[in-house]
């Protein structure tokens, strides 16, 4: 498994790339749980660096959402509720290193991916990137309270219930003028690499400080309940039909149920 996730250390720097370009990085189960673990390693110093970058394997995608061939044993509220645990505590790991975090993204982040990009304290991306959670139109699931949060904070409430309900794609021009992205710059893995070399002469209790106090906020902001949500949807026929109709490249027959 240590294939389809690598990590590298550059000097003081941290480099995650996701390695499936032959399935647009989609990520598995198992590499969430990798991600996890150089999380911990970097919480618990055991991993010394000063900053993270995350990237993806190729120049078609930073990560198109999370492999479709994992839901496909889904029947219950557990599985339900299961996963979207996993992804909270996940994404709750990243977003709580007191390390800069930097997404170098090229074509597709969607889905998990987006989801991992939007847990980044600061977004590079190549002038293709196609942001966004299609999921209206692909798989019929939903997001947790947890990450609908975290694009609230990113984005604002309209634009993330605009890009949520018509499942559109955020492009570089529009990534860049509502601060999505920071840049749009031809080779964003140089350009995190400088930036890293930048950050590293900046005061790291104060980067901390400052990301731990963001987090509570926005924590704070999203302690609602959701799971009624994520059991509506994931144990729905539309879910199934969603699954079968990606696996088989066709267009869902959505029923409401």
């Amino acid at each position: 498994m240590s294939d389809e996730l690598l990590f590298k250390q550059v000097g003081d720097v941290g480099v995650i790339t996701f390695n499936r370009p032959d399935a647009r990085n989609a990520l598995t189960f198992d590499m969430y749980e990798v991600l996890a673990d150089h999380c911990k390693s970097v919480l618990d110093k055991s991993l010394p660096i000063r900053s993270l970058i995350l990237t993806g394997a190729g120049d078609k995608a930073f990560a198109a959402g999370t492999d479709i061939s994992g839901f496909k044993h889904f029947r219950t509220e557990a599985d339900a509720l299961g996963y979207e645990r996993t992804m909270d505590r996940v994404l709750g790991l990243l977003e709580s290193l007191p390390i800069p975090t930097i997404a170098a993204i090229r074509g597709a982040c969607t889905g998990g991916g987006a989801a991992i990009a939007a847990c980044c304290d600061i977004r590079l991306a190549s002038d293709d990137i196609k942001f966004g959670f299609p999921i209206a139109r692909t798989l019929g699931n939903c997001l947790s309270v947890g990450n609908l949060s975290r694009l609230v904070e990113l984005l604002g409430a309209p634009r993330t219930r605009d890009m949520l309900i018509t499942s559109r794609l955020i492009e570089s021009d529009e990534a860049l003028s509502i601060g999505l992205v920071i840049e749009t710059v031809a080779d964003p893995m140089t350009r995190a690499l400088e930036l890293c070399e930048q950050l590293s002469g900046h005061a790291p209790l104060t980067i901390a400080a400052s990301k731990e106090g963001l987090r509570r906020l926005r924590e704070h902001a999203a302690n609602v309940h959701g799971d009624d949500l994520i059991i509506q949807c994931y144990t729905s026929e539309d879910f199934r039909e969603g699954m079968d109709a990606f696996l088989a490249k066709r267009k869902p027959q959505w029923k409401g149920r």
